[in-house]
């Protein structure tokens, strides 16, 4: 392999810029608070008896002044309803999440909203009667909770008949929010509660091992022990997820068990699948539009700024036409089934258009193959192979385009790879957009503002693939038993890389990285911290392709449509 043909991408310029603007953003979050008006009711700690004798308690807002049956939107998680911006010294208080994860463009709250909730005091100014639960064990409410659990799923389906049966409401629930408040939304619709009528779950992961806890089979230590120490801090939990985890380090049985049935979702479902959360959302949101069992399945995919977005002006409209429709019955346009958003970098929109389907079924899959040269070619280039140090480099492959191209939808990596001096070694892949002789930053998680367009990871020890759950174009891993990697020898791995929409202009370039180690650095001032996936622990890759055994990216290309005469 040549110099050329290696990278340090945890090393890339820019650096010191970007840490002074995150500096910045720590300092003074571009989040501003306004308090609650006169014309919203707020009911504290409202008591709901469940069927075993545990209350729960949340709070209840309602346009105040009026007596007809509203439409209700139910928030529930463990982070403490009340958790909620104070004013002190003149100055309002936020979430430390604000701080230390980068706010790269403004929103606004009121002082009534709880992390990642929806806004009571807005929603309430609409017309709707705001539920924020504290959910069984979480905040005041009673009793010891278990999170992702049937238990909690089947509590909050308590609360929504509760709700539905309540005077001040016509009958009709939903369910709204982000992250934790998505994800728990998914057990609850499987359920079916009657009176549950539409969710809206704003980027939530659905599979905790695949996506979040263990992707690729590689183990995530950085965000997941931070969140899962703060989760135990705030609410009172038994059967803990940490030690859990590492009892069962495969995907079995106590993993199934916390993963939604996503088939068994019937109610309308418009879903946030954006492509800026690989880290944590991104597959599982979008998992969540393609196999709910929903006849009305719709997703809003975007590639900005997570809580920017969900507050934002516009992603508030789709979701209250949505709400609208669902739970007050008006005649009003239903969304598309899936609302994309390309980008041609992390801070510009190119187009955003109404898509039916995901991958599009236009879509012209792309095999650029793997050569010697450091470059990706649409030709086979006969037989050669490349090798990298798995802690110290990356190796790095480009591919030009020569015209304006869309890439829309997921890619994926086939390799025929060795490794010597290994133990259980692990391969990180990242794809970039080069333009000008530097790489082009996107959004991505945790409000990290350097991020690649997509990524992926394999423990190559779990490297079979799940027949039942792939699909030609979208592979998925078992996870349940481990494989031999022996020393020296090939093996032909698979790694679904994260779905992305993405503008390449002519003269632009791709650039694949594959390395044994996460491909960004984890600086807290200029890295994707607080991210930290499991690397491997030495050795060298040969990655290898001959004519009958190509290593290739397969990318989705999508066709420019033709222009009509006269428009």
């Amino acid at each position: 392999m040549t110099s050329n043909s290696l990278d340090k991408p945890w090393r890339r310029s820019g650096r010191a810029g970007y840490a002074l603007r995150r500096v910045r953003a720590l300092l003074h979050p571009p989040v501003s608070v306004y308090e609650m008006s006169a014309d919203v009711r707020k009911d504290q700690d409202v008591e709901v008896r469940l069927r075993d004798g545990v209350t729960l308690r949340l709070n209840l807002f309602r346009p105040a002044g009026r007596s007809d049956p509203l439409p209700v939107i139910v928030s529930a998680h463990p982070y403490g309803k009340d958790a909620v911006p104070r004013r002190r010294r003149g100055r309002w208080s936020l979430n430390p999440q604000f701080r230390i994860m980068n706010q790269p463009a403004p929103l606004k709250i009121s002082d009534q909203t709880s992390w990642e909730a929806p806004d009571p005091v807005w929603w309430a100014q609409q017309g709707f009667a705001v539920i924020n639960l504290d959910v069984r064990g979480g905040g005041r409410s009673e009793g010891s909770g278990r999170l992702f659990s049937d238990q909690e799923a089947d509590d909050i389906a308590q609360v929504i008949e509760w709700a539905a049966a309540r005077p001040w409401s016509n009958g009709r629930v939903g369910m709204l929010g982000v992250s934790y408040l998505a994800i728990s939304q998914y057990k609850v619709a499987a359920l079916g509660p009657p009176a549950l009528r539409a969710i809206c779950p704003w980027e939530g992961f659905t599979d905790a091992y695949r996506d979040f806890f263990t992707p690729g089979g590689v183990v995530e230590n950085g965000f997941a022990r931070v969140w899962l120490f703060l989760s135990s801090r705030v609410a009172r939990l038994e059967g803990g997820v940490a030690a859990e985890r590492r009892r069962h380090p495969l995907r079995d049985q106590w993993w199934r068990a916390i993963t939604p049935d996503l088939a068994r979702i019937r109610v309308p479902i418009l879903v946030c699948t954006s492509f800026s959360d690989a880290n944590l959302h991104s597959a599982g949101s979008m998992r969540a539009f393609q196999q709910a069992g929903s006849r009305h399945r719709h997703a809003y995919a975007h590639r900005g700024p997570k809580w920017a977005t969900f507050y934002s002006q516009q992603a508030r409209s789709c979701q209250l036409a949505f709400l609208n429709r669902y739970l007050r019955g008006e005649d009003v346009a239903e969304p598309p089934p899936l609302r994309l958003e390309i980008r041609d970098r992390g801070d510009h929109i190119v187009e955003v258009r109404d898509e039916q389907e995901w991958p599009l079924a236009r879509t012209e899959w792309r095999r650029l193959h793997l050569a010697g040269d450091g470059t990706l070619r649409q030709t086979q280039p006969g037989t050669g192979r490349t090798a990298f140090d798995l802690r110290r480099n990356a190796a790095r492959f480009d591919h030009r385009f020569d015209q304006d191209t869309e890439l829309s939808g997921p890619m994926t990596l086939r390799l025929q790879v060795a490794t010597r001096g290994a133990r259980d070694p692990r391969l990180f892949v990242a794809v970039e957009k080069w333009a000008q002789g530097r790489p082009v930053p996107f959004e991505g998680s945790y409000g990290y503002g350097r991020d690649h367009i997509a990524q992926g990871r394999l423990r190559l020890a779990v490297r079979e693939i799940d027949e039942r759950l792939s699909t030609a174009h979208q592979p998925e891993h078992a996870f349940d038993r481990l494989v031999p990697v022996r020393d020296g020898e090939e093996m032909e791995v698979v790694i679904a890389l994260t779905p992305s929409a993405t503008l390449f202009h002519a003269g632009e370039s791709l650039r694949l990285l594959v390395c044994g180690r996460y491909p960004q650095p984890r600086n807290p001032l200029f890295g994707h911290f607080p991210t930290r996936y499991e690397p491997s622990r030495g050795g060298i890759a040969v990655i290898s392709w001959t004519p009958d055994r190509p290593s290739t990216l397969e990318i989705p290309v999508i066709p420019a449509r033709a222009v009509v005469p006269g428009r």
